[in-house]
Parts: C-alpha cells; structure tokens; sequence
C-alpha cells in the first residue's frame, strides 16, 4: 500500500482552491496579495508562498484557465 498524502484528495483540495482564487478576485473583486494571505490565513492553512507555487502549477499545467474580463473598455465605433 502506497503511504504518503493521497493524490485524490490533493486534487480535491488544488480544485477548492483554484475555484475560492476565482471567487475572490473575480467575484469580490480582491487583490493578488489580499486574497493570498486569506486563502492561506483564513482557508486552506497553508503558507502564502504554497498557495502562490500551487496557482502557478496549475496555470502552468494547463489545468486551469484564467477567466477573461467580459468588460473591454468602451471603443469608438467607425463611422462610414
């Protein structure tokens, strides 16, 4: 029997994780480090760079996307 953390229940946590990151900087519209220091602080008990490594790990194995900004600014429009 394999010892150690289970991979099931990291993925479970990763997934939490990347999914409260969207909520408060999309949603609640928080800042990079403010929502850092509450997910590793006040959610997930991990150290602030952890919760950092663990999100770039996910960006950067394509398993998690950042979500585009649905507002683009106001454009002139042509006019023919």
């Amino acid at each position: 029997m394999k010892k150690g953390r289970s991979s099931t229940l990291i993925e479970k946590r990763n997934d939490a994780l990347w999914g409260r990151w969207i909520y408060w900087t999309e949603t609640k519209r928080l800042r990079f480090d403010d929502a850092v220091k509450q997910l590793a602080n006040e959610e997930f008990f991990l150290s602030e760079e952890r919760v950092i490594a663990l999100l770039r790990q996910m960006i950067k194995e394509n398993k998690k996307v950042i979500p585009k900004v649905g507002f683009m600014g106001f454009r002139a429009r042509n006019s023919r």
